[in-house]
């Protein structure tokens, strides 16, 4: 088994209960790592034997951009995603986090982690 790692993955989208963040947004950032056997890729060295980090990029961008009140439901879309169509993840991990929030203090970001398995 192996881990693929996207970190840093920097957006601008529409979520929060507040009714500016849907309609100025906030930066994000979103971190995301899956397991899944790397062994046939380490030696093919061929895109078809491994998941492809593009693809995952491509999902992260996609939930991100369709608007939630909170950072769980959109991490939540992010797994069920990666796992209907990257057959080969057994394992996922993702954080999103909200850079700068609106909670009236100062706060760098809060973030979000929810982790699953396939079943």
């Amino acid at each position: 088994m192996g881990i693929i790692k996207l970190t840093n993955i920097r957006l601008h989208a529409q979520h929060g209960c507040l009714e500016e963040e849907s309609i100025i947004g906030s930066e994000y950032r979103v971190d995301i790592s899956v397991k899944t056997d790397l062994k046939k890729a380490a030696v093919s060295d061929n895109l078809i034997d491994t998941v492809d980090y593009v693809h995952i990029n491509r999902i992260v961008k996609e939930e991100m951009g369709i608007p939630s009140k909170l950072l769980e439901h959109v991490a939540k879309r992010i797994i069920d995603r990666v796992l209907k169509e990257l057959i080969t993840v057994s394992k996922i991990k993702v954080a999103v986090s909200k850079i700068n929030p609106p909670i009236g203090g100062d706060v760098e970001m809060v973030t979000t982690i929810l982790r699953s398995k396939r079943s």
